[in-house]
């Protein structure tokens, strides 16, 4: 026997399951937003308690005006010594016009008077004899007088030029290291102005072939003594040009 099952009809959902869902989930949210929003405020509250007892642990800031301030302490000032008495310096002889006394009033302790060379230093009471000339100025005061140096091409008329030995001045030459690996050769034109010691006292390039080799030039000739120039028997300054030849082995 066949038994045909009934069909099963679907449920149906009204208003009254949806308001249900609707105040539940409502519910739900509103206990959810309450929650956060007390999680918040306790939040903020401990933060603030411990901000507070951070800034108590701090030292504290004393604010003060101006005008509270109290008057500066009253400190009498020293007077300041009395300067020393000057030093009667100068010529012992003293300054003023001349006056004719008989010679029974002459006494040994007078002082002559100043002459023309001396009234300018010399005072109505006479100085005690220390007299340091013109402004301060001792009479043996030796003035280095320096001599105008030539100009390294004027002409000067000598009997004898400058000398030295080329030879032994090539030997003192120190190849420079860093031309010798590059190869470089050449020879430096170099002036030297020979003082009356024969000590070389300035020096000019006048042509060279590479700037690497000057430095060596001058080292070897600066450092060289010269025979100086003669002129009326007498030593002088003069300028002399010098070749230094570099040439590798």
């Amino acid at each position: 026997m066949t038994t045909i099952a009934e069909p099963i009809e679907p449920q149906q959902y009204g208003a009254v399951e949806l308001k249900a869902y609707i105040q539940k989930s409502t519910r739900n949210g509103f206990i959810i937003a309450v929650s956060s929003l007390a999680l918040l405020l306790i939040a903020y509250t401990v933060f603030m308690k411990v901000t507070e007892a951070a800034a108590k642990r701090t030292a504290p800031i004393n604010k003060m005006k101006l005008t509270q301030l109290p008057p500066p302490p009253t400190q009498e000032a020293e007077a300041p010594p009395p300067p020393p008495p000057p030093a009667a310096a100068g010529p012992a002889a003293r300054a003023g016009t001349p006056v004719p006394v008989p010679d029974a009033l002459v006494t040994p302790d007078m002082k002559d008077f100043a002459n023309i060379d001396e009234v300018s230093r010399a005072s109505t009471t006479g100085g005690d004899g220390q007299d340091q000339g013109f402004l301060g100025l001792a009479k043996d005061v030796e003035v280095e007088v320096r001599e105008e140096e030539p100009n390294a091409y004027d002409f000067i008329p000598v009997e004898k030029e400058p000398y030295i030995d080329i030879k032994d001045l090539q030997r003192k030459v120190v190849y420079p290291e860093l031309a010798k690996r590059a190869g470089i050769e050449g020879k430096v034109n170099i002036r030297v102005l020979v003082g009356k010691n024969g000590v070389p006292k300035k020096h000019i390039i006048e042509s060279s072939d590479s700037d690497l080799l000057n430095d060596a030039a001058i080292k070897a000739t600066m450092s060289s003594v010269f025979t100086p120039a003669i002129q009326n028997n007498q030593p002088i300054d003069c300028w002399v040009s010098i070749p230094i030849v570099f040439k590798l082995r």
